[in-house]
């Protein structure tokens, strides 16, 4: 079971100015600007001998002026649900404010309908042309980017492309000869690597920081759709967002990104950063595509934990599929629920989350073969995979499986004796395990938690994750469901 506290994911700092009226929006297509050739203006460089004994001043000096501050600005609507007009409903003042000012208060008050949100982050050029990696976070729907360098000159950027799924962004400066980092390759990083962190927290200036690497291949956190973060303790902060992971040679590592803030919303030593070689690959994808095209499967992979491997019959790792989507390359290619994939094109799976990254870094229509697990037999499938689908096409995808969406969010498990022992419950308890819930999902908000045992679903007993499925297919697309739960051996029922 995950325990994941809380996590702050952007690190720009917000702010909310004055009010305006817009008429247009900035768009910037990639395919209309000059093509970077990584090749010729990207230098890959080996980690060479041991930096200066002396401290890592020499390093910063080469690595700062490649580090820019980004301020970016989005207009806003205002939700004027509850206004009278365009001024404040008097009735929905506090009646000691009534009593002194009477109910004509506020009427007169006009709310603007827009305002304006401020953000600040920051920034790395990586080829003297002035391409720029930053998080997509920092820039997400901004109407107006400014790009401030080490120097202080400021400049309008453009934003070439953005994949919002592993939160990175590529911009653009006019100019050329720009100081830039020479990236490199994040698949070497060990734990234990000292790392400087290089950025404009809180948009008091440039800052540099120092750590270790505190782990890699971090994922499963919930923080990015695709995650494989580098873990960090370098002090990273608000407004680090897109800045500088740099090693001790001043090669760029990896994008800082998120942190672990707990209730201080500040540093606590628990940073994450897109290493530079998946930052890389979306750039590459960007300037050639304009947007970032990955391979897709159609699967709902689960990690093969050992309570489920011992109910499956197996004892190698792998991949679990949870659920396939009709008319996927997996579903065509004759995947099935319970099937465990161990390898792809030869190299092992471990996990569900290096099975997404492993398929999310291919092409669509790349053929692939799969290593599988079935009724504890070894197969051998090829699967030639499809174009990941935007937000919209999977939720027409759920709509047209007829799947409730109330439990949107919800991630399942069949109960096991091992399981129900864990969880303190009586050997007998029958249902399934809530094996994660996403904090901004309705069944969060109706108090559905890690943990619980859903034993019913509209008074329809459930002992496994096809009865589950079954019943909220039944239940109806959209419609409210009940819920009998089991949370530590006491029942109660949860509305979503």
């Amino acid at each position: 079971m995950k325990n994941f506290l809380a996590t702050r994911r952007f690190l720009a700092a917000v702010s909310i100015g004055t009010a305006l009226a817009v008429t247009g929006f900035l768009g910037v297509r990639a395919a209309t600007l000059p093509r970077l050739n990584p090749a010729a203006t990207i230098k890959t460089a080996p980690r060479s001998a041991a930096a200066d004994q002396r401290g890592y001043s020499s390093i910063v000096k080469k690595v700062v002026p490649a580090v820019v501050n980004i301020s970016s600005s989005r207009v806003m609507k205002n939700d004027t649900t509850g206004m009278r007009g365009q001024g404040i409903d008097p009735q929905q003042l506090d009646p000691l404010f009534r009593q002194f000012f009477g109910d004509n208060f506020g009427r007169n008050f006009q709310v603007p309908k827009e305002r304006r949100e401020k953000s600040l982050g920051s920034g790395v050029i990586i080829s003297p042309e002035g391409y720029i990696l930053t998080n997509n976070h920092v820039v997400d729907h901004a109407t107006d980017v400014t790009v401030t360098l080490s120097d202080k000159r400021e400049m309008k950027a453009k934003v070439v492309g953005t994949d919002p799924r592993t939160d990175v962004a590529v911009l653009k400066i006019e100019g050329s000869s720009f100081p830039y980092l020479t990236l490199g390759d994040s698949s070497k990083v060990e734990v234990g690597d000292i790392v400087l962190a290089i950025g404009d927290p809180f948009g008091v200036g440039q800052t540099v920081t120092s750590g270790i690497v505190s782990a890699t291949g971090r994922g499963g956190l919930g923080i990015e759709e695709v995650e494989d973060f580098i873990q960090t303790d370098a002090p990273i902060n608000p407004g680090n967002s897109g800045g500088a992971l740099v090693d001790d040679e001043g090669h760029l590592i990896a994008i800082n990104t998120a942190i672990i803030s707990g209730n201080s919303g500040g540093n606590q030593g628990i940073g994450f950063a897109i290493p530079i070689n998946m930052a890389r690959h979306d750039m590459d994808e960007i300037l050639a595509h304009g947007k970032v095209e990955r391979g897709y499967l159609g699967i709902l992979p689960q990690d093969l934990k050992p309570e489920l491997a011992k109910a499956f019959h197996s004892s190698t790792s792998g991949a679990l599929v949870g659920d396939v989507t009709p008319n996927s390359p997996a579903s065509k290619a004759g995947l099935q629920k319970g099937d465990i994939i161990t390898e792809v094109n030869g190299k092992a799976v471990s996990d569900a989350n290096q099975l997404r990254l492993m398929v999310g870094m291919l092409d669509p229509n790349t053929k692939v073969n799969l290593k599988i697990m079935r009724d504890g037999k070894a197969q051998e499938i090829a699967v030639t995979l499809g174009e990941f689908p935007s937000t919209e096409q999977r939720a027409s995808l759920n709509k047209d499986n007829s799947e409730n969406s109330a439990l949107e969010g919800v991630q399942v498990e069949n109960l096991t004796p091992d399981t129900a022992q864990d969880l303190k419950l009586a050997p007998q308890t029958k249902g399934v395990v809530v094996d994660q819930v996403s904090p901004d999902s309705r069944a969060a908000e109706a108090g559905l938690q890690q943990g619980d045992v859903i034993q019913q679903v509209n008074h329809k007993p459930v002992t496994s994750v096809n009865e589950f499925k079954q019943a909220m297919n039944t239940a109806g697309n959209n419609n409210p469901v009940l819920l009998l739960v089991n949370r530590e051996g006491t029942t109660l029922f949860v509305a979503v």
